[in-house]
């Protein structure tokens, strides 16, 4: 790492001789494949983007020109390249962000991990310059191929076309995937791009055969070129992005360091807008990240570097019990489809689509399509299940409250990573979708406690044929089951207080929420209080069970892994619409963007623990 430990910004890439940038791009690929098998994180993608972080950074001067990475988790060598060197606790509470940061420095500009983002802030950002006269200033968006699929990116282009003098620099980083492979009508595109460069080749080998071997060399060469006007007239390789008065430069090797420097000096120089296709491949230099299991590398947990295998072995996941489960469904019936924004492996799509390949529909990062297409497929009969991410839902509120809860179409949603995820970062806790989706009308919510429970949600939840339903559950390993003692309706009582006396308090779990729950349950009682937990499973709208519960309590405490007030408030609004004079304590998580660190540590840092929770209740309750 000699090299590699010189570089502390920009500035000092730009003395660099073509061999020691080669050296260069060496070691920082070997850092990132031995530091991030010690910590976990994205490694496939960053890989992936060695030499085109290099030439971005020697063309451009950080943090004068700007640099927006769409997603940003392939900026690991962006943070090298700016000076942050010690990876030893990436992801982790107090060390460096997975993604862009303004806390860490000022050549991170956007976080961006949620994508297609990049060119509508790019754009903002060379307008306003140029408004105030900055116009040497340039603003350079680096957009992964998945992240085309999403919306926003045609939005902002259509947008861009009108304003084509802006010193404004889109690079395409075109590696065919997004965690997987890209698909749909923009991948084909690029596809058709990379045919025409590979066509390009040929023609030019066949000029060189001129004068290797004139005859079979004129030959080879005059039936390539005869065929190009018609090749060229198929596959267009510059039509759609120059149709809309863009600049297009490539397609350029982006691990071709010299290359990707000469296609980006001269977009740096045209003075307007251009878009720069580079080639590359996710996983670049690293075999086991490029086999065909190459997907799993797109993010890694703690690794052996030699051969790409995990060292710790996790057990079954909450996506597992779901994943399972719809298989299941599947099978019984033929009108389950499902439908996914581009994570069919995270979510636990996998097995389900290859038993049922017909019946899955991956749409690129789009959920707001993905919703509303979900709305016209219950319309027209099946009944589509939206596996997603908690903190994606947000992007799509609009679709699900208008185009599913409005014409009551029963379209089930699983949200996967539901409450505190920790690593990823503020943008990735799912803590607002319990908080958002308490105000669509119709709307039915399930929050498993364990899972058998996640099996048993999702079945009741695709019965559902009169609106939308909800099935979330956290990220992780799952939690050994919950037995219930007795069930009171609709909700399971998981707890009894103490015969014969009246209960001080009712503790409702949400979810997860509820082995916590029954550990405050034991500290309270240890204090001679009589103290019942119950698990409502469907956790919107709130039941009548539940308020006749709350009718017998001293008080009710709520516990969510979500945006505070999301159950409690509902639950707080039926009890008074009851006319049930009960005071309600509400445990969950602070309306804050939260940093980084392990699920554990966020929990202790907001006070979401069983010994934060029991105290605080204590002391309420004497």
């Amino acid at each position: 790492m000699a090299l590699m430990r010189t570089i502390t910004g920009p500035t000092d890439l730009k003395r660099l001789s073509p061999r020691q940038v080669e050296q260069l791009a060496g070691e920082i690929r070997d850092y990132l494949i031995h530091s991030v098998s010690r910590t976990g994180g994205h490694l496939g993608p960053n890989l992936g983007v060695v030499e085109l972080t290099i030439a971005l950074h020697r063309v451009f001067d950080s943090p004068r020109d700007t640099l927006l990475f769409d997603t940003g988790h392939i900026g690991y060598v962006h943070k090298l390249l700016t000076g942050r060197h010690d990876f030893s606790t990436l992801r982790q509470q107090g060390g460096l962000s997975g993604y862009p940061s303004r806390d860490e420095s000022d050549h991170d500009v956007v976080e961006n991990s949620h994508a297609s983002t990049s060119l509508s802030w790019a754009i903002g950002i060379a307008t306003a310059r140029k408004l105030k006269g900055e116009t040497d200033r340039h603003t350079v968006a680096v957009i992964g191929d998945g992240a085309l699929t999403g919306g926003m990116v045609w939005e902002a282009l259509n947008n861009i076309a009108d304003h084509r003098d802006l010193p404004l620099i889109i690079v395409i980083n075109d590696n065919e995937r997004s965690y997987a492979a890209t698909h749909g009508g923009m991948a084909d595109y690029l596809a058709s791009l990379r045919a025409t460069k590979e066509y390009e080749h040929v023609l030019s080998w066949g000029k060189r055969q001129l004068n290797r071997t004139p005859v079979v060399g004129k030959q080879v060469y005059d039936t390539l070129h005869g065929m190009k006007k018609g090749l060229k007239d198929i596959v267009s390789p510059q039509g759609m992005f120059e149709d809309l008065g863009l600049k297009y430069l490539g397609p350029v090797d982006g691990h071709d360091v010299e290359a990707m420097e000469t296609a980006l000096r001269r977009a740096h120089d045209f003075g307007g807008v251009v878009l720069v296709h580079a080639i590359t491949e996710k996983g670049h230099g690293y075999d086991p990240a490029t086999a065909d299991e190459a997907d799993r590398f797109h993010a890694v947990g703690k690794i052996n570097p030699e051969t790409g295998l995990p060292l710790e072995l996790s057990g079954r996941s909450w996506t597992d019990e779901f994943s399972d489960e719809l298989v299941r469904l599947g099978r019984e019936r033929q009108d389950i489809v499902a439908l996914t924004a581009a994570m069919l492996i995270p979510v636990g799509l996998q097995p389900f689509a290859e038993r049922y390949p017909d019946r899955v529909f991956d749409v690129g990062i789009a959920e707001q399509h993905a919703v509303t297409m979900a709305a016209g497929l219950s319309y027209a009969g099946l009944h589509p299940v939206v596996c997603i991410y908690a903190t994606f839902l947000n992007r799509a509120f609009d679709q699900l409250l208008m185009d599913c809860a409005l014409h009551r179409q029963a379209v089930t949603f699983v949200l996967d990573r539901a409450g505190i995820t920790g690593t990823d970062g503020a943008s990735h806790n799912g803590m607002w979708d319990l908080a958002l989706l308490a105000i669509v009308p119709g709307v039915h919510v399930a929050a498993p406690r364990d899972g058998h429970q996640v099996a048993l949600a999702l079945r009741e939840a695709v019965a559902v044929e009169d609106g939308p339903t909800v099935v979330r559950f956290p990220k992780g390993t799952v939690t050994a089951p919950i037995e219930a003692v007795r069930t009171a309706g609709s909700v399971d009582v998981l707890r009894d207080g103490a015969p014969d006396r009246p209960l001080d308090l009712l503790v409702v779990g949400v979810g997860s929420m509820a082995a916590v729950a029954l550990e405050v349950a034991d500290k309270l009682q240890a204090e001679g209080r009589s103290v019942m937990v119950v698990d409502p499973r469907w956790v919107l709208p709130v039941s009548d069970d539940l308020i006749e519960l709350a009718r017998d309590a001293g008080s009710v405490a709520v516990l969510e892994d979500s945006v505070t007030g999301g159950i409690a408030g509902q639950l707080r609004q039926r009890l008074d619409e009851a006319g049930v004079d009960v005071f309600v304590h509400a445990y969950g998580i602070p309306a804050e963007f939260l940093a980084h660190g392990s699920r554990g540590q966020v929990l202790d840092r907001i006070g979401l623990t069983p010994d934060a929770v029991a105290t605080s209740l204590s002391s309420h309750l004497a």
